[in-house]
């Protein structure tokens, strides 16, 4: 199956449909097919849910916002009083965090502006804050919701 990654343990349902890998999402409440980018998606969200607090019905999964006129989606937002505020962005391991990566998540920042942003590659983490004048800043870890 996939490796292990840099979070803690969690249970997470898997079958085999059509001779594919499935996995349970707890936000869209379905089964989707498990690739290394999902694997890593539904350790963030299990991630935000058990260990962060952040309720599954304040989180969206795959949403979609317009960036210069074209539809992009975002892998997960989560918001707090009716406002986006956690936008995250979720690679497959094999994948760096580049420059290229940070300024994806950038340019989804610029339409939904919200204060904080995570990037995972499942190994790697990237927690960033925009501060009180607006720039973007490292920050150690997702907030608690609460």
């Amino acid at each position: 199956m996939f490796d292990a990654l840099n979070f803690p343990s969690y249970s997470f349902q898997i079958q085999e449909a059509d001779r594919k890998k499935m996995i349970f999402d707890v936000v869209r409440k379905k089964f989707v097919i498990l690739t290394p980018e999902e694997w890593v998606r539904q350790h963030v969200l299990h991630h935000l849910i058990y260990d962060k607090a952040y309720s599954a019905s304040l989180l969206a999964v795959e949403t979609g916002i317009k960036f210069q006129g074209m539809i992009r989606r975002c892998d997960i937002v989560a918001y707090k009083n009716n406002e986006p505020y956690l936008l995250v962005e979720c690679k497959a391991p094999h994948i760096l965090l580049s420059p290229e990566v940070v300024a994806q998540i950038a340019r989804y920042q610029s339409v939904l502006k919200v204060p904080y942003l995570f990037i995972s590659n499942g190994i790697r983490h990237l927690c960033l804050k925009r501060n009180e004048t607006g720039r973007i800043e490292m920050c150690e870890e997702i907030p608690h919701f609460l």
